[in-house]
């Protein structure tokens, strides 16, 4: 299966590391490298993650912290946002 980020998702994910590893280099390469090894088993195993708060999305967690939100497509799988557990998620609508 082929694993598409989301401009946001990078973001987030990009964000987390830098911010890990202002205090910790190595914690944050360790979670690079988790992150990039839980998203091939995913390609292996598409529906490993919970089903998600959204409907039609999953969530696997990768830490005790994030979690990763995707979407399957056929054979693709969207990663949509790489969460902090501190965020609210879904995001509250403002109406």
């Amino acid at each position: 299966m082929k694993v598409l980020w989301s401009p946001q998702a990078e973001s987030e994910r990009n964000a987390a590391i830098d911010y890990i590893a202002e205090d910790n280099l190595v914690a944050a390469l360790d979670l690079d490298v988790r992150i990039d090894a839980l998203v091939d088993r995913l390609t292996e195993f598409p529906r490993m993650g919970k089903p998600g708060r959204v409907e039609g999305t999953r969530e696997l967690v990768v830490h005790e912290h994030y979690a990763l939100v995707y979407e399957l497509f056929e054979e693709e799988i969207h990663i949509l946002s790489f969460l902090h557990s501190s965020r609210q998620y879904p995001p509250l609508s403002v109406d």
